[in-house]
């Protein structure tokens, strides 16, 4: 019987303090099995974050909300969550060494094997995954939800180990057409195992149940889609059991 166990987990960054979310099923065996990594939306580790984190152990990974703001902080505002957000963007190198951080931590948990290591993404969090892909990170499958597709990228392809899924809404206006052209031209240069799942009618924040109440709320184009949801979550499904060879 599935037995989930989420707690925060304490990490260090330089001098900086993390706090992530962690959940495995502590009623499967002692078999290592895949860590996969959920890097948050601009908000930080929501209710959402933690859900999707809780829905990957109950798959039998070991999942760790990545905390890319440090103690955990939550946004209580979309100013706030940009102020927090566009920095990092600014700043890449950063991002990579928390994210770095977080990985290092999920790949030491006595039930990862630390050779089969994932990571998700939604929103900003879609954007940090594509990016450590491009990067040549040592993952063996990324995926991003909704996340955006600009110019935070190399400047030049690498080769690229993950197998790569995105996906995106087609009525997202954060994720113009050009750039979803613009980035899949990319991934054919570099050589990468991709799919593209684009879905008609989606808005931005299509996986989240509570986006068409915030986007009402913030006055932002967000509304959840059941269909791209579901979709977007067994593609994952059956990307994580060809990369990381798991029945």
């Amino acid at each position: 019987m599935y037995n989930p166990h989420g707690e925060r987990l304490t990490y260090h960054c330089g001098q900086q303090t993390f706090s992530g979310y962690l959940n495995v099923d502590r009623a499967a065996g002692s078999e290592r099995r895949p860590g996969i990594l959920v890097v948050h939306e601009a908000f930080g580790i929501t209710e959402q974050t933690q859900r999707c984190t809780d829905r990957l152990a109950a798959l039998g990974y070991v999942a760790l909300a990545v905390d890319m703001y440090g103690n955990g902080n939550i946004a209580t505002s979309v100013d706030q969550a940009m102020g927090w957000m566009q920095p990092l963007l600014d700043d890449m190198p950063e991002i990579v060494r928390r994210f770095d951080a977080a990985k290092a931590q999920l790949q030491a948990h006595p039930k990862v094997d630390p050779s089969r290591i994932g990571a998700i993404g939604y929103c900003f969090g879609g954007s940090v995954v594509l990016y450590m892909a491009r990067i040549g990170q040592a993952l063996g499958a990324v995926v991003s939800f909704h996340g955006g597709l600009g110019p935070s990228t190399p400047p030049a392809p690498v080769p690229i180990e993950a197998k790569v899924l995105v996906c995106t809404g087609e009525a997202d206006p954060f994720v113009p057409r050009d750039d979803l052209v613009a980035f899949e031209a990319a991934l054919r240069a570099a050589g990468a195992d991709f799919e593209i799942a684009s879905y008609p009618g989606a808005m931005h924040s299509f996986t989240n149940p509570e986006a068409t109440a915030l986007g009402e709320k913030y006055g932002m184009p967000l509304a959840y889609d059941q269909a791209a949801d579901t979709d977007s979550w067994q593609r994952m499904q059956r990307l994580f059991e060809s990369a990381f060879a798991v029945a």
